[in-house]
């Protein structure tokens, strides 16, 4: 092959490598631009869950409000702000770097939420009756004690990816109990027909902040996140139809004189 050939050949497959290399470099842009795309919608969507979890962590205020007044937790259960700091002290072991990597707001959210459930807990115990104290105490106890063994187990028998796997089957049980615990609450609405113990912000918050965390959970492809959010989702809409319904149909002032409380 004569030189000029061999030069012009060169200079062929030089443009051609040139050419594949600025495609492939198009191709990275293309690639990082749609993963970035793909996470600003997580990124939204997760702060905005952490945004309503606060505002479902700060919604029983009002309720607390009235318990100091009247100094008596009459019907109101306790009940919830267990399973919520139990919840909030699993879920944020799970978010913790050593557990799971890239999502230590989740432990900085519930870190927040197990606060406010220690406080809501305190004040429940400080005016209810002798017997649903102790009971209270009693639990309050069991939830540090289950949430100590959590740590303890997950530590010293599994790895880090066993760990995650581990703790996040308990934050699955700990959010659906979480969520399942105003079944009680639920009950006590359609048999009194009354709407006092079961406050809307603590409802739609509920609601809110499931939808928002299913959502995130569903573009994150985790299990752990979006089953029981998604449970979560559904039971909020119930209490969201029941309140409509009792509050249209029977009025916000119907409702049975306090009888006895419930822990």
């Amino acid at each position: 092959m004569l030189p000029s050939e061999l030069s012009s050949v060169s200079s062929v497959c030089s443009d051609a490598a040139g050419i594949a290399g600025i495609a492939c470099l198009l191709d990275m842009d293309q690639f990082l631009l749609n993963l970035e795309l793909h996470k600003e919608p997580r990124a939204e969507i997760f702060i905005l869950g952490n945004l309503f979890a606060i505002g479902l962590f700060v919604s029983p205020i009002p309720t607390f409000k009235r318990i100091v007044r009247n100094k008596s937790t009459e019907q109101f259960s306790g009940l919830p702000y267990i399973y919520a700091l139990l919840n909030c002290l699993i879920c944020l072991w799970y978010g913790m770097p050593i557990v799971s990597p890239n999502i230590i707001l989740v432990a900085t959210v519930n870190s927040i939420g197990a606060f406010f459930q220690l406080i809501y807990l305190s004040i429940y115990i400080a005016f209810a009756g002798k017997a649903i104290k102790l009971k209270m105490l009693g639990l309050l106890i069991a939830v540090f004690a289950i949430f100590g063994t959590t740590v303890y187990v997950s530590m010293r028998f599994f790895d880090s990816h066993e760990r995650q796997t581990f703790v996040g089957y308990l934050s699955v049980a700990s959010l659906i109990t979480m969520f399942g615990s105003p079944l009680f609450i639920i009950n006590l609405v359609i048999k009194t027909r009354s709407i006092e113990f079961m406050p809307f912000c603590l409802s739609l918050s509920t609601f809110l902040m499931s939808l928002s965390f299913f959502a995130y959970g569903v573009l994150k492809y985790d299990p752990f996140i979006y089953v029981p959010n998604g449970i979560g989702t559904i039971l909020g809409l119930v209490q969201l139809a029941l309140y409509s319904y009792y509050s249209g149909a029977f009025g916000e002032d119907s409702r049975e004189p306090l009888v006895n409380a419930h822990a």
